[in-house]
């Protein structure tokens, strides 16, 4: 901005906002950050609807109290529609100011996603919103890569192709590769634990280690290529499945360092069984695909939200747990009334027994032989059905919604790739 007062004012709906230049530089807001670099005033009302050279202040004929809330999220990144107005409405501001539906809360993303499946609408014209045909050429695509130039731009679509599969045909096809070397691996694994695996292993000691070396290049390659392009390097490193990946693909290259230094693993005692139990984490590469199927996409999520059930539901399960086994063991060994159950000698060997009967498994291993100790069992199958059943249903709703959430976003990314295909 080479022109103006060091103090720009925003004056919106009537409502007026003070900030220095070097704030106006760096806000969030895109529409606004995008004075700063104007230097005319043909420029300037591109973006407002007037100006005052002399207050150096900037118009805009929008919705205050929506741009009251829009402030709220400016200054504390949380937000939320705004109480008595239509969702697509708000919706209209945030996209005038540059803000997407990602921006707003999951619970006032899932009210827009509703409203907007409710009357068929996938996203909003140029002209409900606002914006002007030349401004929509410059500022067409999402808010992440509007700011974003050359190299970043490249990054910014590098990381959507690898952690969003439904961004894209090329998102799909890596996503689909992934899956196949996923699947493959894992049976290898399955198979590595059958009896006759090793003599088939000598015969073809070279095919198992070409398929070995490929699965785990590829794993290796898009554990790297996924942490170049993240945007936080430190927030990829704590994600637990980003964990997983490096702490299952480590085994194989200590192993090969170990084998090139004439020291096989199985021979190495404690370091040995500590690789073999890495190399078992492989099994978990099958949380990688939760990014490509709803159904896990939709348990991680409701496990998410649900976390305070779920404590809940572990606090009643030990509770009933240790009242129930210690009562267990006093009635079927403590007494001491001639019928001694060796069974439940001490506490945690009748705490067996009470978890698989409150659960109703009964494997049939372990049972009572008292009178009072089978009115005991029955006390605490009954007891476990309903303990269990009082947080399920806030659980089982918490599903529903998560995987009606999913779903319209997954919706929505197929309808966006239809067009593009289309196009």
């Amino acid at each position: 901005m080479k022109f103006g007062k060091s103090i720009c004012v925003l004056n919106v709906g009537g409502t007026r906002y003070a900030f220095t230049r070097e704030v106006i530089k760096d806000f969030p807001l895109r529409r606004v950050s995008r004075l700063h670099a104007c230097a005319t005033e043909k420029e300037v009302l591109e973006l407002c609807d007037d100006y005052d050279r002399d207050r150096n202040e900037f118009f805009f004929d929008r919705h205050a109290q929506a741009f009251v809330f829009i402030m709220l999220y400016v200054r504390s990144g949380k937000l939320r529609f705004v109480p008595g107005v239509c969702e697509l409405s708000f919706y209209t501001e945030m996209l005038y100011w540059g803000l997407e539906s990602a921006h707003l809360d999951s619970c006032c993303q899932k009210r827009l996603d509703d409203r907007m499946s409710e009357i068929g609408l996938d996203t909003l014209s140029q002209v409900d919103v606002g914006v002007s045909g030349d401004e929509s050429q410059s500022s067409g695509e999402p808010v992440q890569l509007t700011a974003l130039t050359g190299r970043a731009k490249w990054l910014e679509k590098m990381r959507k192709t690898f952690e969003e599969p439904n961004s894209s045909l090329l998102a799909q096809l890596l996503a689909s590769v992934s899956v196949i070397f996923v699947l493959v691996s894992m049976i290898m694994l399955c198979a590595s634990t059958l009896p006759d695996w090793d003599t088939a292993k000598r015969n073809t000691v070279e095919e198992h280690r070409i398929v070995e070396a490929v699965c785990i290049g590829w794993f290796t390659a898009e554990c790297i290529m996924r942490f170049l392009v993240a945007r936080s390097k430190w927030d990829f490193l704590r994600r637990p499945l980003n964990i997983i990946d490096v702490i299952a693909i480590t085994p194989y290259y200590v192993t090969m360092v170990m084998a090139r230094a004439g020291m096989p693993g199985a021979g190495l005692g404690v370091a040995g069984v500590i690789l073999r139990v890495l190399r078992m984490m492989r099994v978990f590469w099958l949380m990688k695909l939760a990014r490509h199927f709803l159904g896990l996409q939709t348990l991680g999520l409701t496990l998410t939200r649900c976390y305070r059930e779920m404590v809940m539901l572990m606090v009643f399960v030990f509770v009933a747990m240790a009242i129930y086994s210690a009562l267990a063991q006093l009635l079927e060994h403590g007494l001491d009334l001639g019928t001694q159950n060796p069974d439940y000698a001490s506490i945690p060997a009748a705490a067996w027994w009470v978890i698989i009967s409150m659960t109703t498994v009964g494997y049939g291993d372990v049972y009572p032989v008292t009178v009072g100790g089978r009115v005991l069992g029955g006390m605490c199958v009954v007891s476990g059905i309903v303990l269990l059943a009082l947080p399920i249903t806030f659980i089982y709703h918490s599903f529903v919604q998560c995987y009606q959430e999913l779903k319209l976003r997954s919706a929505r990314y197929a309808r966006s790739l239809s067009v593009e295909m289309l196009q």
